[in-house]
């Protein structure tokens, strides 16, 4: 079950000029679902990525940030779920860039130009047989338009495909954007068990994709939240094609350069949210604004210890109005000189709280009937400054420990 997220619509997920995805089944770890995946770059394209802050990283990210750093071009992405190839030590990263080469000779290129990507179970030997074996189909199957599939093949806990497109005019040429995303638990991204990728014709300089690539992140994979685990294998890869020529990225300050990287945050932020839309047994959409804050590091910090709380989060799935429990985590999240008589909240329009105390004219049905809605607004102004932001999280139900304790049978 997933919160008001539809499965995509593949007439609006639009072809990328220079990018084509196939996906197979190739039995990595259940027969009878697509489960690898890689996507085709053509030559002169520029991608760059932002990857987990969890010091345990798996080693296809290990992988993916040397292959990278190198700065000669990327050519293919391979992608299985089922196995995370995370814990895994040397021999993961053996198994890793066994991938990549095999991958790389059938296609006539170099290793180094290949990012592998893994996610599912951690501590768990990458077959690689499997791997190599089901290559040949998904080449086969690589098309422009097959990112809905490809969408599909990178679930694992996912109920629902997630996948955006948006095309934008630059001047007289209308370029596209197409992503996909997965994830429903392990999810807290410093980057989460996350995989994210967005890709454009639009023409960037390789000197322009990592800070495309951070400032995406940071305003919409960074800002999520299901359980607040970061995981081992979080990636997030933004590739232009560079078909659009005609038309140069320069400077993300240009006006093209703010027309593009404002509908591209849009594809990310709707990427982000439909994770935790569809977060491992959410029945609660909530959206926590914290504002009158001295910096917005201090207004997330906040948000995030509101969003990180059994007792909050429970509570959003019992619909019971039980709100201190949102002020006992502002008090908690660490601003040592935080002033409690200037703390005013809000659930939706409905005002709980004023100078710290329970506001003389808020009624508790009136909280019950925003709690019982499936997207809730939980506002907290701090009465210390004027900066603000914002973060996305869910409830925490049955279910999500259901699925937890079953995840591996």
């Amino acid at each position: 079950m997933s919160v008001n997220l539809a499965v995509p619509d593949s007439a609006e997920l639009y072809p990328v000029s220079g990018v084509r995805l196939g996906v197979t089944e190739a039995g990595i770890r259940k027969a009878d679902r697509k489960d690898l995946t890689v996507v085709l770059i053509d030559e002169g394209a520029s991608v760059a990525g932002v990857f987990t802050q969890n010091r345990f990283c798996a080693a296809p990210v290990q992988l993916c940030r040397e292959h990278l750093g190198r700065g000669t071009g990327i050519r293919a992405m391979l992608i299985n779920t089922g196995n995370a190839n995370a814990g895994t030590g040397d021999d993961g990263r053996v198994r890793a860039l066994s991938t990549c080469v095999a991958l790389a000779r059938k296609l006539h290129i170099s290793p180094q130009e290949v990012l592998p990507f893994s996610t599912g179970v951690i501590m768990e030997a990458l077959p690689t047989e499997r791997i190599e074996a089901g290559l040949d189909g998904a080449l086969a199957d690589a098309r422009e338009d097959n990112w809905l599939r490809a969408a599909q093949a990178i679930m694992t806990t996912d109920t629902v495909p997630k996948a955006f497109g948006q095309q934008v005019k630059l001047g007289d040429a209308l370029i596209s954007i197409t992503g996909i995303s997965k994830g429903a638990g392990m999810i807290r991204p410093n980057m989460a068990t996350m995989l994210g990728f967005i890709a454009t014709d639009a023409c960037v300089s390789p000197a322009l994709m990592q800070q495309l690539a951070t400032e995406l992140a940071e305003g919409s994979f960074n800002r999520v939240t299901v359980d607040g685990d970061t995981s081992t294998n979080d990636s997030f890869v933004v590739i232009a094609s560079n078909k659009a020529t005609h038309v140069p990225i320069v400077s993300w300050d240009s006006p093209h350069g703010q027309t593009l990287k404002a509908a591209m945050l849009d594809v990310a932020l709707k990427l982000a949210q439909a994770i935790v839309r569809d977060g491992e047994g959410a029945t609660k959409f909530i959206e926590i604004q914290v504002e009158g804050g001295k910096t917005q590091a201090e207004c997330r910090q906040v948000a995030y210890a509101i969003a990180h709380s059994p007792l909050v989060k429970t509570a959003f799935f019992a619909s019971d109005p039980n709100l201190g429990r949102i002020l006992a985590a502002v008090g908690y999240a660490g601003i040592a000189d935080l002033d409690q008589t200037g703390i005013e909240l809000y659930l939706d329009a409905v005002h709980v709280v004023t100078a710290g105390g329970r506001h003389p004219l808020y009624h508790e049905e009136d909280g019950q009937r925003v709690m019982k809605q499936s997207e809730i607004t939980v506002r907290v102004v701090l009465g210390r400054g004027a900066a603000a932001d914002t973060i996305w999280t869910c409830d925490l139900s049955h279910d999500y420990v259901t699925i937890n304790a079953d995840y591996r049978s």
